[in-house]
């Protein structure tokens, strides 16, 4: 035959790659299924839960990448980090816990590439050093979910490309119909790409009686499945409250919130 070329598969081209970094502190990848499932609540309860079980701790926390960023006297802030930062009681800089920031409520990769930028992996890789040094323990959130595209460059690149920086993940999936799918489909990408998956944590779930009442008959069964479907644990089952009760960005996480995280013993999932 002629006028073909056998071409190697596209993932030999990666213009960029994110740096290798792996943390020394033992720690948590905290990622979703999906953009708005509560990663930042669940996050900051996991830092918030680790100072509470071994007290006078300290907890590290980062948020590599972040979009959606308000514009202040003092450049961009994400009030992801700012909450992060205040449930760990963690130290660092916010530029240090959140390196890398857009403005636009994007993709990280859709929005580099509209300001037509390259992404900024040194800036990332100078403040894992600074988290790494800071404290006994790390919660690291995650932008969306796992294949959420990360690099101005190349649209392939995600979060699975980072190995998590070495550290087990946490899934935070929904409660209600379509879990099932979006989870399973997270964790085995996850183990796919070398990635230990810690454990899941269902966000916003309701008892059988209010279940019932909000006609979503997949909900009490959603967490046996999930965990027969995937073999992975579900570490905690964070109960639906009102939006007022849950406002990281304004230091307010309900208390239900933040015991239902809690009754999990966090050091432990750690290996400490």
């Amino acid at each position: 035959m002629t006028g073909w070329k056998l071409v190697p598969p596209r993932w030999i081209y990666h213009v960029s790659m994110p740096p290798a970094i792996r943390f020394n502190t033992p720690g948590l990848f905290v990622t979703g299924t999906d953009t708005g499932v509560g990663k930042t609540v669940i996050a900051c309860a996991i830092a918030w839960a680790l100072r509470q079980q071994r007290r006078g701790a300290k907890v590290a926390v980062c948020k590599p990448m972040a979009t959606g960023c308000e514009k202040r006297r003092e450049g961009l802030v994400n009030e992801d980090a700012e909450a992060l930062a205040h449930f760990s009681d963690c130290r660092l800089p916010l530029d240090t816990i959140n390196p890398i920031r857009y403005r636009e409520p994007l993709a990280p990769a859709v929005a580099a590439k509209q300001l037509g930028q390259p992404t900024p992996w040194p800036l990332l890789q100078d403040a894992a050093g600074q988290v790494d040094a800071y404290g006994d323990a790390l919660v690291i959130e995650g932008a969306g979910g796992v294949m959420v595209p990360l690099d101005a460059d190349d649209p392939q690149v995600t979060w699975l490309d980072t190995g998590a920086f070495g550290l087990p993940a946490v899934v935070v999936a929904r409660a209600g119909l379509g879990t099932l799918n979006h989870t399973a489909m997270s964790v085995k990408l996850l183990r796919d790409a070398g990635i230990r998956v810690a454990g899941v944590v269902i966000n916003g779930y309701e008892p059988d009686e209010a279940a019932t009442m909000s006609q979503d008959p997949s909900l009490p069964g959603n967490p046996r499945w999930i965990e027969q479907m995937t073999g992975a644990k579900v570490l905690a089952l964070v109960p639906r409250l009102p939006d007022e009760a849950v406002q990281p960005a304004r230091a307010t996480i309900a208390q239900a919130v933040l015991d239902a995280v809690a009754a999990v013993d966090w050091w432990r999932v750690l290996g400490q």
